[in-house]
């Protein structure tokens, strides 16, 4: 089990910047509130250099092995950006936190690292980016496609924003298709509303 002791967000920071230096692009730590009682919360956002993707992962591993929530990702013009959200001090009272490490993919060359060879749950949210993104993830040991059907249109990314996204002619309005001729079409017009009936107190005749 790894012995390293509880460090706080700013602690995280510090180390990766001091192993990364200039290959760390951004880092912060935000604070949330959770719960009724507002309790504090962090998130700990760090962004890399891609030839430090995997080294950063293995750093946040030596801190403590951390739990992946799920690969994010977002279509930012030239680059598609992913964020690697993981918590760390898992199941720890007041001491777990959220730890983010993205980095940003030039459309020019969209090719990433796997990561299921230090984290194996990660293998399906790569193959998900994969094929919703366009990107092609080195050495995933499944490359095959996870939600799209085999059918589906090569080179066509439904989370993309540029041409390689969804085309028009591929957009269907669900309730045009085969809807029962029994029922509204949207918009549903608003119902009126139904007067309330006074109570009888049980005074009167």
């Amino acid at each position: 089990m790894n012995a390293t002791p509880h460090l706080i967000p700013q602690q995280v920071i510090d180390r990766f910047k001091e192993k990364f230096g200039n290959g760390i692009r951004d880092a912060k730590v935000t604070e949330r509130g959770e719960g009724t009682k507002k309790v504090k919360a962090y998130n700990i956002w760090i962004r890399v250099d891609r030839e430090l993707f995997r080294p950063a992962i293995q750093e946040l591993i030596g801190i403590r092995f951390p739990h992946l929530a799920v690969i994010a990702g977002n279509d930012l013009g030239s680059e598609i950006e992913l964020l690697y959200i993981f918590s760390v001090f898992y199941g720890q009272k007041f001491g777990e936190y959220m730890v983010t490490i993205g980095v940003r993919l030039p459309k020019s060359d969209l090719t990433i690292p796997t990561i299921t060879d230090l984290i194996p749950g990660a293998l399906f949210s790569e193959r998900e980016k994969q094929e919703f993104f366009g990107i092609t993830v080195i050495d995933i040991p499944d490359g095959r496609r996870l939600f799209l059907p085999e059918d589906f249109p090569q080179g066509v990314y439904p989370w993309r924003k540029d041409e390689t996204g969804v085309p028009p002619e591929m957009i269907k309005n669900l309730w045009e298709v085969d809807r029962p001729s029994d029922r509204p079409a949207p918009p549903v017009p608003e119902k009126t509303p139904v007067a309330e009936e006074k109570k009888d107190g049980g005074g009167s005749q």
